[in-house]
């Protein structure tokens, strides 16, 4: 005859989220991402960080507590550690995936024909940039082939303003060899309007590479709600 009290205790041991987990993980295997909630996909995220715990409730209240997946997949990990119940190596679980996502849409453009890839190029800067909370400058820089060699940020500045020095971009871009140059900067504000600012940078870069014969293709400006072009704008 089995023993009762085995059997209470075998049930005090499973925790009640044990099943929750395994049918989520089934259905993810079964339907792939689009058959789960974003909170669902991120719940399957903090299970290999947080394997004794109910996650459903921090990953709603994470997703409420920055906005949605873009916002807290590019929080920093500071930012985070913050949250309750999140712990650093859960942070860093985080920060990683949007690291080999990055690095995963980043392959997608190195090393090949940009102007022929200009949906993935500008999935890649939105990914990376867009939901920054600071301005970032960044530089592709291309060959001959226009196949983007290096992706670099040359500077970082506070939330509305970025300096750029036309010197150091021509002296890097000759030191890498690179014929042509795309500029990109993000605007946190959310708005991709260029401003006077930028335009004014702008053409001091293409005056600084007008002896060395380099091109500048473009100038985009990213932010969370897209971005612009300063070659469809007309202002290159």
């Amino acid at each position: 005859m089995a023993n009762p009290r085995k059997k209470d205790a075998q049930k005090e041991e499973t925790p009640h989220y044990a099943g929750h987990r395994q049918r989520l993980r089934a259905r993810f295997a079964e339907g792939g991402p689009d058959a789960l909630a974003d909170y669902e996909l991120l719940e399957l995220t903090l299970f290999l960080a947080i394997p004794r715990r109910d996650v459903k409730p921090l990953a709603k209240r994470l997703l409420a507590r920055f906005g949605g997946l873009p916002e807290l997949m590019n929080a920093s990990a500071e930012e985070l550690q913050k949250i309750d119940g999140l712990s650093e190596s859960a942070a860093l679980a985080l920060k990683t995936m949007t690291a080999l996502s990055h690095r995963a849409l980043k392959a997608e453009v190195m090393k090949k024909p940009v102007l022929n890839n200009w949906t993935r190029l500008m999935d890649y800067c939105h990914a990376t940039m867009a939901h920054e909370q600071k301005e970032h400058f960044r530089i592709l820089f291309l060959n001959k082939k226009n196949e983007l060699i290096a992706d670099e940020i040359q500077n970082s500045g506070t939330v509305d303003h970025t300096p750029a020095y036309p010197r150091e971009i021509m002296k890097r871009t000759l030191e890498l060899g690179a014929t042509a140059i795309i500029l990109v900067h993000n605007h946190p504000s959310g708005d991709p309007k260029p401003s006077q600012a930028d335009i004014d940078m702008t053409n001091g870069i293409i005056g600084a590479a007008k002896p060395f014969n380099i091109i500048i293709h473009d100038h985009i400006v990213v932010s969370r709600s897209g971005y612009s072009s300063f070659k469809n704008l007309g202002l290159i």
